[in-house]
């Protein structure tokens, strides 16, 4: 049985066309996979086949949910049909969640617009939804907000919002872009557990095959608002449907260059953050994201640091740049201290360099890339001004192949991987001795992601440079960095050498991450 039909749909916001001659179908039971890069066309597919675009859209063709023209409803109909016959997630769940709502009321509010219920029957309802999805009152009380919660647990409550009705259709838009890989494989074995208990269809859409490879029953390969290939995994064999492929298995190329002296060096270091009090008369007590973290980073190598969300690989990140306090330990670069006292060692801090996840949140949109790439220039005592600072900025962006002449535009007028690109000009222009990678490639597609590690093995060579890579994304890890250190409740549990690490893990922990690891079946 077809819940979902598209066919022929094309979509213009405007003058812009977006989306050409679309088709594709959705049965009962069904898993379908839409995958495509940034700009495919595969989330307007989606927004489409419930109506939800943005103003001054045009759609043509025909979209059939559940029996219903969805093109040719009044506004009122398509209300009563988003949450109870088709259920939506969406890739991030705290901007999708209500911060002052609690969870509880959420998804009971899902229930409450759809049918006349009580409040407590509502919530009675909303519980065994969360239940369902994992999530149990015994251990996340319904009245819990979503700040108290995990990226994945506020994605399970995301599910349960979108199924509280049992839904004939889940559309699914990038639900485990953002999380790490044990939390994002269980993330798809509850989709694919809903799916199977309630027959429901589901339209699952991401632009990394990996992700969908094992779960989706059909793939459909989307590129500049139009499909290019449909069938199951093995069958694909359309030049782009390769192109992704060996896109997601890319191996930059390592750098032989042998390692020097420790440049980095992390001494037992702990850092802890006040915790909320247990009950009126409770004491504020410690909670201890860094416990005890000791390792050395050689002058031209390139670590790993690896563990799931919330282990304090990225609060390590910051007190190594010297963002964060250190309550015991000793961080140093190259043998001075990067905390002279309780403040950071501005020095020192010249000679560190960092590029986040985010490559817009990142970046002020008001300013132009000049003034952006600029930035790190306070650390110098030094810095270059006037022309020899616009000089200095030309051939950061050059260096990252970008053109000089986009000093002068802003971030907006930039694709996602240029705007990572930018972010490493940044970290370039001071030409530090150390990059940090911050989860830098997390949130790109994968093609993009393949020319981004590239160009950092490019850069690494030319400038001698050093780097940590801080990913919950192993495979990444796995291609680009000499050594690994795997990090669980703000400890080193193992490391080593890379490839050792990988092909023969000693902690259970490890164990549990590689197994987590999506595992692409040959195309063709």
């Amino acid at each position: 049985m077809t819940l979902l039909s598209i066919e022929g749909l094309g979509l213009s916001i405007g003058a812009v066309p977006v989306l050409h001659d679309v088709s594709l179908t959705v049965g009962k039971g069904e898993i379908v996979g839409v995958i495509g890069e940034s700009g495919s066309g595969k989330s307007m597919t989606a927004l489409a086949a419930t109506r939800l675009l943005p103003e001054g859209a045009q759609a043509r063709g025909r979209i059939r949910l559940a029996g219903h023209d969805m093109l040719a409803l009044p506004e009122r109909q398509l209300c009563r049909i988003r949450g109870r016959d088709v259920g939506m997630v969406f890739q991030e769940p705290m901007t999708a969640l209500n911060p002052l709502h609690s969870i509880g009321r959420q998804v009971a509010e899902t229930i409450r617009i759809h049918e006349r219920t009580s409040r407590a029957d509502a919530m009675a309802r909303a519980a065994r939804a969360l239940e369902r999805v994992e999530m149990p009152a015994d251990r996340f009380p319904p009245g819990r907000f979503p700040h108290e919660l995990s990226g994945g647990q506020r994605q399970r409550v995301g599910i349960a919002m979108a199924i509280a009705l049992r839904p004939r259709l889940l559309i699914a838009d990038e639900p485990t872009t953002a999380l790490d890989v044990t939390t994002q494989a269980g993330v798809l074995r509850l989709i694919r557990r809903l799916v199977d208990e309630d027959g429901m269809g589901c339209l699952l859409i991401s632009h990394d095959l990996g992700v969908v490879a094992d779960i989706a029953d059909r793939i459909v390969i989307m590129r500049a608002g139009r499909v290019v290939e449909t069938g199951r995994f093995d069958t694909l064999s359309h030049p782009y449907s390769q192109a992704l492929l060996e896109a997601s298995t890319h191996v930059a190329p390592k750098d032989a260059r042998p390692a020097g002296a420790p440049l980095l060096q992390v001494s037992g270091v702990v850092r802890d953050y006040p915790a909320p009090r247990r009950g009126w008369l409770g004491r504020p007590g410690q909670f201890r994201a860094v416990d005890g973290v000791s390792f050395d980073v050689a002058r031209g190598e390139n670590v790993g640091l690896v563990g799931g969300s919330g282990c304090g690989k990225s609060t390590l990140a910051r007190a190594i740049l010297g963002l964060e306090e250190v309550q015991a330990g000793e961080i140093r670069l190259d043998g001075q201290p990067v905390f002279d006292g309780r403040r950071a060692n501005r020095a020192v801090r010249g000679r560190m360099q960092v590029v986040f996840q985010d490559p817009y949140g990142s970046f002020n949109p008001r300013h132009r890339v000049l003034r952006l790439v600029a930035e790190p220039f306070h650390l110098l005592d030094d810095a270059p001004r006037g022309a020899a600072r616009d000089a200095a900025v030309a051939e950061a962006l050059e260096s990252v192949g970008l053109g000089a002449e986009d000093r002068h535009k802003y971030i907006h007028e930039f694709s996602g991987g240029q705007r990572q690109r930018i972010a490493i000009a940044r970290a370039l222009v001071i030409r530090p001795e150390l990059i940090v990678l911050d989860e830098a490639v997390s949130a790109l597609d994968v093609q993009v992601r393949a020319q981004i590690l590239d160009l950092l093995a490019d850069l690494g060579r030319r400038f001698g440079l050093t780097y940590l890579f801080i990913s919950h994304d192993l495979s990444v890890v796995r291609n680009v960095t000499d050594r690994v250190l795997v990090m669980q409740s703000g400890r080193i549990v193992e490391s080593g050498p890379t490839e050792q690490v990988f092909a023969n893990p000693r902690h259970a922990y490890t164990r549990s991450l590689i197994e987590a690891v999506p595992a692409l079946p040959r195309v063709g």
